[in-house]
């Protein structure tokens, strides 16, 4: 664990960012007294692929008809 106080995280604040990032545990301290952890944010998902479920879902004629009156009654 490191820690740090204000003065010297606002100084060297990339170097800090890179070792919380490398999976260091970084505390921030005010006066001597910790306040602050620096944790990581977990990376984001990847984003939605199209295509992603090219052939795995089917859609059957019925798919095309008209809907019967009363359910479309429904969606009014």
């Amino acid at each position: 664990m490191i820690q740090i106080n204000i003065h010297e995280a606002k100084t060297n604040l990339s170097k800090i960012i890179d070792q919380a990032c490398r999976g260091e545990e970084v505390v921030i301290a005010k006066a001597g007294t910790p306040v602050v952890r620096l944790t990581p944010i977990a990376p984001r998902p990847s984003r939605r692929q199209f295509g992603a479920l090219s052939g795995k879902a089917r859609i059957d004629q019925r798919f095309f008809e008209p809907l019967p009156e009363d359910e479309l009654r429904a969606w009014e």
